[in-house]
């Protein structure tokens, strides 16, 4: 199936293109209401095999978007030009595992580097390992040139569960990685297993000198660890940290704010129950061990997550969308400084399961279904900003 595009954005101004971009008409808009704005949904890509990530080229109208078989896709708006791009690294795709983030280096306009993050095939195994290339067209075709491996989790298993994994660059520019625990909770205390951890390298996959476990009880690449399978990961842009969300087991859905060195409590504890009821660890708090910022019983299954940013939704500045793949929503948090006050649910069962959420260029809203007829949906206020 070839992926559709049914749309141009309109986030790429005369300033950068050298000339406005007029949207097709045949990009049919949908009115919304969501937290006190009316919106509108345009469906920019359709067709699209359970994707998993996307990411925007800057200055250019083009993003690039993975799909969890293998495929990365690049969609240049200005030509309506959506093409596979060559040299993608082979990808275990089965279960949860497969093609999964993909980041744009924050020197692109020098460097032409993107990032992705896959699962794996070993001789024992799959694991999470993230990887960077050039992006170059040759004859119209694009390409990762020169794709090298940068990173490798330990302990490859033959499990297809909870690979993570999403790539924030950090305000230093260095590479935060999340990695779920594999389907084997107790690895996620373990300071020498990757698994249920944040990791923390240079762009080339170097170890950063201040990371926390250098010279100490632990791999020098691990930021954080007791995570279960976080699969959402944002830079706040008002204190220039990370955050993360990650799957709870039946409940307890976290959101985190994973500080160097520290333990959030996976296995140990957590505010959900295993799938058969029984407790989990030893409740939902215990000594040396991080609460979450906030947590969700029942799971609402998260994925994807970004901070609202950008002149579009200024009565959302700094607050966080979370989409849902169990309860097929968009959760809205309200942010105040490091705590959530609280939360507003949007579009349920409008996009289907929502993998991705990024904010655009201009402030508009981008999300990603993962369906086997997935879309990238854009979203924007009617009428001025909201």
């Amino acid at each position: 199936m070839r992926a559709h595009l049914s749309a141009i954005p309109l986030f790429f101004s005369a300033a950068i293109l050298g000339a406005a971009v007029v949207p097709r008409s045949d990009a049919a808009a949908e009115t919304l209401q969501a937290a006190g704005c009316t919106v509108e949904s345009r469906v920019m890509i359709s067709d699209l095999d359970h994707p998993w990530g996307v990411a925007f080229i800057p200055d250019v109208p083009q993003v690039l978007v993975t799909e969890r078989r293998g495929r990365m896709l690049h969609v240049n708006f200005a030509t309506q030009a959506v093409t596979d791009v060559v040299g993608v690294p082979d990808v275990r795709a089965s279960g949860q595992g497969g093609l999964l983030d993909v980041a744009v280096d924050p020197n692109f306009d020098e460097n032409r580097l993107i990032y992705l993050s896959y699962s794996e095939s070993r001789p024992d195994g799959a694991g999470t390992a993230v990887g960077r290339g050039r992006l170059e067209i040759e004859d119209g075709t694009p390409l990762l040139a020169g794709f090298q491996v940068i990173f490798r989790m330990t302990k490859p298993t033959s499990s297809g569960r909870h690979f993570g994994s999403r790539l924030v660059f950090g305000p230093d520019d260095t590479l935060f990685i999340t990695i779920g625990d594999r389907g084997a909770r107790d690895r996620a205390q373990d300071r020498f297993d990757h698994a249920g951890s944040v990791v923390r390298i240079n762009r080339d996959g170097s170890i950063p000198a201040d990371n926390p476990f250098i010279g100490r009880d632990g791999l020098d690449d691990i930021w954080s660890i007791g995570h279960r399978n976080p699969q959402g990961a944002a830079l706040n842009p008002a204190t220039r940290e990370l955050w993360t969300v990650a799957h709870g087991a039946r409940g307890g859905d976290e959101i985190n704010r994973p500080q160097k060195g520290k333990n959030y409590g996976w296995p140990v504890v957590s505010y959900g129950t295993h799938y058969s009821g029984a407790p989990i660890g030893e409740g939902s708090s215990a000594p040396g061990m991080e609460p979450p910022v906030w947590y969700w019983d029942p799971s609402i299954a998260p994925s994807g997550m970004a901070f609202v940013t950008g002149p579009l939704f200024p009565s959302w500045e700094g607050d966080i969308l979370v989409g849902a793949l169990k309860f097929r929503l968009l959760s809205k948090l309200d942010v105040d400084g490091n705590t959530i006050t609280g939360e507003e649910r949007m579009f349920k069962n409008v996009f289907g399961r929502i993998r991705d959420v990024r904010i655009g260029p201009d402030g508009g809203i981008w999300l990603l279904s993962d369906e086997s007829d997935g879309q990238l949906v854009r979203i924007t206020p009617v009428d001025g900003p909201c």
